[in-house]
């Protein structure tokens, strides 16, 4: 079915998948992982981040987080 957007829409990047109608199936073709501090990954027009101390455990003792070797 398609879709009628009516609003103003402001796109300022895409990572993956942008739908704007029905779709049976979306699957990743590639997977990642980021380890970042306090505020590190936030985005928008007026952010802002305060933070005094900020820690981050990159421990990750599971060998495989996101399996998509069947999806390419």
């Amino acid at each position: 079915m398609p879709s009628i957007i009516l609003a103003p829409i402001k796109i300022t990047g895409n990572g993956g998948e942008l739908v704007f109608g029905d779709v049976l199936q979306i699957t990743p073709k590639s997977t990642s992982k980021t380890a970042s501090g306090s505020g590190g990954g936030n985005t928008g027009d007026f952010s802002a981040t305060f933070t005094l101390f900020s820690f981050t455990n990159t421990f990750d003792p599971d060998v495989a987080d996101s399996n998509n070797t069947a999806n390419n």
